[in-house]
């Protein structure tokens, strides 16, 4: 469109300084540019095999994916992997990672309640589940040995769990100790099966809705209940105004694991975006906006990484969302989409690309 064409020159310019301001950094790591896609798990074949191929096209190197516990384990003990088989085969003939997001654990494990997802009653079910999916598709995994035709691309980390610091993921109220426990557990069970496995916390979000402790706060109490000992990564999903605001942000987080004993621990962003649409946030940034906050960011991130000891960075998300059950409702967060939720690419998936590429 004639109107987008200023933003067009605008980013090839900026990809093009980029490359230049980055030419004397170390290689970025493939998988340290990521994106949630629940559409590609979701998807058919053929739509699975299109979108992988777009992903990798622009620089994508990973997907963060919801492994949904309730859908595998379907009774005590009995794994069904043939969605998350089909799924784990296309990803690596892409040649693009997955990052297990371990949650949603099925009924015999946890209460279940519309509040929100509660996390299982007995701490190491979590663990038992990690090791499952270490046995399957970790670098031993038999998944490798049964599939030879496969590009071995095993899952060599795991996120346990998805934002505990918020009442919706921990509906009986906020416990770094509970998490803590929850993690330690996991761990164990992971690491049984795959000795050097990566532990990532659950992402964090600094939220208004974390209470009562702010996602610092939070933090600092999680070290405090020897966290430290029990994961490799503090995954963060620091959304944020601007590169300053988040630049800030990330700096806390590093001064925190610091001070607590965690000066080996690494930062992951496992989500992060600015909606073009939708309801009113502060980070609704418009079309443009969307597009100039991605080019404006990542650069930044790369060259911090060293001094954040940063692991990598998810966008979220590919594609915009539909509201969801039970309520149904709009919010900015379905619309930080590269593509609309018909699928058009927004000046946001143009500018993903070209900063991609000019930091890989």
């Amino acid at each position: 469109m004639p109107r987008l064409r200023p933003l067009v020159v605008a980013l090839a310019l900026s990809a093009s300084l980029f490359a230049t301001a980055t030419t004397a950094t170390a290689a970025v790591p493939k998988d340290f540019f990521g994106v949630v896609s629940e559409d590609v798990l979701a998807g058919d074949a053929a739509y699975r095999d299109a979108t992988l191929t777009e992903q990798k096209s622009i620089g994508i190197g990973l997907i963060r994916q919801t492994f949904h516990w309730k859908d595998i384990e379907t009774s005590p003990g009995v794994y069904d992997w043939a969605t998350y088989d089909a799924y784990m085969a296309a990803t690596a003939s892409h040649g693009i990672g997955v990052l297990p997001i371990l949650f949603e654990p099925p009924a015999f494990r946890a209460t279940t309640s519309s509040r929100g997802t509660y996390p299982p009653r007995n701490p190491a079910d979590i663990g038992a589940f990690g090791a499952a999916i270490a046995r399957r598709y970790g670098p031993n995994g038999t998944f490798w040995s049964e599939n030879p035709a496969v590009p071995k691309l095993p899952i060599t980390a795991y996120q346990i769990w998805n934002e505990p610091n918020l009442r919706a993921y921990w509906p009986s109220g906020q416990s770094a100790k509970g998490y803590a426990k929850l993690l330690r557990a996991a761990a164990v069970g992971i690491r049984a099966a795959d000795p050097k496995a990566e532990i990532v916390t659950a992402g964090l979000p600094d939220s208004k809705l974390s209470k009562p402790l702010d996602v610092y706060a939070y933090v600092k109490a999680l070290l405090a209940h020897k966290g430290a000992k029990n994961f490799n990564t503090l995954a963060l999903n620091p959304y944020s105004k601007n590169k300053k605001d988040l630049l800030a942000k990330l700096g806390n987080f590093r001064k925190i694991l610091n001070a607590s004993g965690g000066k080996k621990i690494h930062l992951w962003i496992t989500e992060l975006g600015w909606s073009d649409s939708g309801p009113a946030s502060l980070f609704r940034a418009g079309s443009n906006g969307q597009a100039a906050q991605i080019s404006s960011v990542y650069p930044a991130l790369v060259s911090s990484r060293t001094k954040l000891k940063l692991r990598g960075v998810v966008y979220y998300a590919w594609r915009d969302g539909a509201p969801y059950a039970p309520l149904f409702k709009d919010f900015w967060g379905l619309h930080t989409g590269l593509l609309s939720l018909t699928g058009g690419t927004k000046p946001a998936f143009q500018a993903f690309q070209n900063v991609v590429a000019s930091l890989h």
